[in-house]
Formats: structure tokens, sequence, C-alpha cells
């Protein structure tokens, strides 16, 4: 594998730069290091500067980085917290989505596309947002948890969609498959809730603070695993990421509490600090800034996208946040909501790739949900702050300290 060395090292250079700017602006707008990372990449991409280059080995680091963005969701993920009422109102919230997303697909591109277009309209980039809700300290309120669940339905649904519909395979052909990934994960999720982890924890405690590292190296073979499974089940990888963030948790559960927060630690530490930022940066410099801006049409698709953002995710999940909600509340709960970007990556690159979406539209929808991860959490969280309630929260919420 050949590797570009001015891109090998600039790529780890806007990782570094990019909390600092983000630091930097901080003092007058909280802007997610995430949009920093994205337009340094677009900046000295082969968009403008072109010092940075798409390269395959950087790309096999973007595609793990993203599969890391998506078992650190799964595993941030607390279904006692969210069971119930929450979790239903979001699903159905996003069964809407469905809806609408595949009409305003089909008003944009009847064609093949339409599809495409539906399920990136119904993502909620629960990733992305992670990190923005822990650092306003408001992952853990009952806020935070109504938005983790609109997170959970909004990534884990739109992947059952992928796999069902842009597959490739017939949809009866892609169920069966998805039943058996099902079974065998389900299997997995039950045994590592039911089993006595006594000496799997005790191991941990050992070698936490020694090169062992042996819950480290458990969780990426957890995750390798899954990513495997999909891989060879023809699903998309993001499934098999997702679900073993999930069993992940459950391993850990029973671990004493300081070592759990340190795995959680190290585990962020490996993820937001290495392998996600290159996801973010890739994003950039792959970004077809050219086929954006090239045609009036195209660039009028980048307000509309961003709109439908809005419409299709941000309307469902603001009308179907708990009851008791005040009307700031259910705002910033549709802001949230109506926040994508990493499936909607994924979802423009299967089109590109299949020759079902143009480049143009493509571009359009990332550049949708780059707008919508620039301004949607700023605003609400604003909002949220400036309101005295927060909603009445429907779960099982037990506070992590």
């Amino acid at each position: 594998m050949q590797v570009d060395v001015p891109t090998l090292v600039l790529i780890p250079a806007i990782a570094a730069l990019a909390p600092l700017a983000a630091r930097a602006f901080g003092r007058w707008i909280a802007i997610p290091v995430v949009i920093f990372e994205i337009v340094l990449g677009i900046v000295l991409g082969p968009s403008a500067l072109g010092w940075v280059q798409p390269d395959p080995f950087i790309e096999l680091l973007s595609d793990f980085g993203l599969a890391m963005l998506f078992f650190l969701a799964g595993q941030e993920i607390d279904f006692e917290a969210i069971r119930g009422r929450p979790l239903v109102r979001a699903s159905l919230g996003w069964a809407i989505s469905i809806v609408l997303g595949l009409a305003a697909g089909w008003f944009v591109d009847p064609d093949a596309g339409a599809v495409f277009i539906g399920i990136a309209l119904t993502s909620t980039a629960l990733g992305a947002l992670l990190p923005i809700l822990r650092d306003a300290g408001m992952l853990r309120t009952p806020f935070g948890v109504s938005v983790l669940a609109i997170g959970a339905a909004g990534e884990f649904l739109p992947l059952i969609a992928i796999s069902l519909f842009l597959s490739g395979r017939s949809p009866l052909h892609a169920a069966i498959v998805l039943v058996a990934f099902a079974a065998i994960t389900g299997v997995a999720i039950w045994r590592a809730s039911k089993g006595d982890g006594r000496r799997l924890h005790e191991a941990i405690t050992a070698t936490l603070h020694t090169s062992g590292q042996f819950a480290i190296r458990l969780v990426i073979l957890v995750m390798l695993a899954l990513v495997g499974l999909s891989i060879v089940l023809d699903l998309d990888m993001l499934l098999g990421a997702f679900a073993a963030g999930v069993i992940a948790r459950l391993l850990l559960d029973g671990a004493p509490e300081q070592d759990r927060r340190t795995i959680e630690v190290k585990l962020d530490g490996i993820g937001f600090g290495v392998f996600v930022p290159v996801f973010f940066i890739y994003t950039g410099v792959t970004f077809d800034l050219e086929a954006l801006v090239e045609d009036a049409r195209t660039l009028l698709m980048l307000p509309l996208f961003t709109a439908l953002l809005l419409v299709t995710r941000g309307v469902p999940s603001a009308l179907l946040a708990p009851p008791g909600s005040s009307a700031r509340d259910r705002i910033s709960t549709g802001l949230f909501g109506a926040t994508g970007l990493p499936i909607i990556v994924a979802v423009t690159t299967i089109g590109v790739e299949a020759g079902d979406m143009d480049s143009g539209t493509a571009s359009a929808l990332v550049g949708a949900g780059l707008l919508s991860l620039l301004l949607f959490p700023l605003i609400a969280i604003a909002i949220a702050r400036s309101g005295s309630r927060r909603p009445r929260q429907e779960s099982n919420l037990r506070p992590r300290d």
C-alpha cells in the first residue's frame, strides 16, 4: 500500500490543531471541534490547497474511525435509562421521519436516488452529539437522556434501513441475513448480560494499569469481530460496530466503578483522540466542493436539504418530546434530532458508488449535514440553557457520577 507522506503528517497535524482552534473560538462561540476538523480537511484537501490527498491508508484509518464512532455511540447508550416510553416515542418519531424523508427524496429525485436521500434525511448524528452534550454538561440530565433515546433510534434504525434496501439484494434476502445477524448478536448480548463476569473483571483489574491492557484489547476484539461479521454477511459494518458498543457496555457493567471509568476514559482517548478525528478530517478531504458550487441548482440543494433535515427529522423529534416539555425544550430536542452527518456520508458514498446518486447531490447532502452539525447543536444548547425547565423524564435513569 502506497502512503502519501505529507498526508500522513498533515492529518494528525489537523487533528492536533482542531481542538486548539475550538478552544480559541470558544471565547466567543462554542463551535464543535469536528467542524474545525472537517473545514481544515476541505481547506487542505484537493478542493482548495491540495496539500492533503485521498490516500488508501488514510481511508482505511478513516473507516476504522467511523466504526469507532458508532461503537462509542452504542457503548454510551444506557438502555435501562431509555427503555419504555422514551424509546417507543423515539422509534415512532423515526417512523414518521422515514415517511417524510422518502416523500422528500422522491420530490428531489424521483428515480433511484429517492431512497438514498430519504434514509439520509432520517439520521441523527448520535456519535457526534455525544461529546457536544458531554462538554455542555447535559449528557446525564433528563433532557440529555431524551436526546439520547432520539439519537439511538436515529442512528440504529437508518442502519437497518441501509442493510435492507441499499445492500443490492432483494429485501427478503436482506431481511433473512439481517435476522441471522440479529440472532448472533442477540445471543452475544444475552450472554454478556447474564454471564458471571467475576473472573473477567479480575483480569481487567489486574491488567488495567499494566502493558497487558486486557480490557481495551477485549473491547477492540468485540468491535472488530462484529464488524467482520457484518462484512461477511454483506451488511453495513456500522451495524456491527454499534452492536459491539452495546455488548462492550454490558461486559463492563459489573466491573468496579473506578475501573469502568478508567476504561471509558481510555476508549474515549483511543476513539476521539486518534481514530474518530481521522474520519471527520478525511470527510473534509474527500468533500467534492467543486461539484457543489459549479451548478446553481446543486448549490440551491444545500439550504433545501438543511431545511428538509429540520422538517423530516426535527419536527417529529420535537412533537414526540416527553410530555410536559416546554416549547424551548421541544425546539432544542428537534434541533438535536435533526443533526446528522456520519450516516449521511455513508449513504451518499453507497449511492455514488452504485451510480444511483450524482456527486453534486451527494455533496449537497453532506454539506447540509455539515451545516446541521455546525448550527443545530449550538442553537439547541443556547435555547435549552435559556429556559428554566427541563422535560419530565419518562425513563429509569440512574445517575452516573
